[in-house]
């Protein structure tokens, strides 16, 4: 998206906020039809199953909703959105307790031999979802938000509620992890089946 491009859809949801705060509650079907693709999109990232992506994105919607005058103004409403989008992300997977995979079993599959072509580049893929999957909360959430959702330093640690320091660290210590667990198991993958 270029600067002017969210530069429109900033002022877009500027004033679909200001109409429903005056009380034409209408127009909050504007912000649900800009940004309901993107937060399915980070839910499923999140917890990489497309109902409970729906209906976290949903949930969302409605805390948005409910909260629209707690929002400041003074930043993004996207940024703002993605906040409280991240927080019933990471509410519901604590309550869910979705089973985490220890790195040390991603080493289980790497040796797995597989088709050549478009279902390799699928099992990359889920290897690398796997492995940002299995990274403690805190390092998983800023690779996600920075990597996957192309959001720069700062709109990810004020989604996070964190200081740009802290999640600059986050990145580093996540990326540093899936690199060495990566570059293991798919050097070892490529390994074994060339051997």
């Amino acid at each position: 998206m270029s600067g002017s491009e969210a530069e429109d859809r900033d002022e877009l949801d500027r004033s679909s906020v200001d109409a429903v705060l005056a009380g034409r509650t209408e127009a909050f079907e504007g912000v649900v039809h800009r940004w309901q693709g993107p937060m399915i999109e980070l839910a499923y990232r999140f917890t990489r199953d497309r109902g409970l992506a729906e209906d976290l994105a949903q949930e969302a919607f409605v805390k948005v909703f409910r909260s629209l005058r707690q929002w400041r103004g003074d930043g993004r409403f996207s940024t703002w959105l993605f906040a409280v989008a991240t927080n019933v992300c990471r509410s519901r997977l604590r309550k869910k307790n979705l089973p985490t995979v220890p790195l040390e079993a991603l080493e289980e599959v790497a040796g797995w031999r597989r088709e050549v072509g478009d279902l390799e580049a699928r099992e990359r893929a889920a290897f690398v979802r796997d492995a940002v999957r299995s990274l403690p909360s805190r390092y998983r959430d800023a690779v996600v938000l920075f990597y996957f959702h192309d959001m720069d330093l700062r709109r990810a640690a004020e989604s996070l509620g964190l200081p740009e320091g802290t999640v600059k660290s986050h990145l580093h210590r996540g990326r540093g992890m899936l690199q060495a667990r990566l570059a293991g198991l798919l050097g070892e993958r490529e390994n074994g089946e060339t051997g």
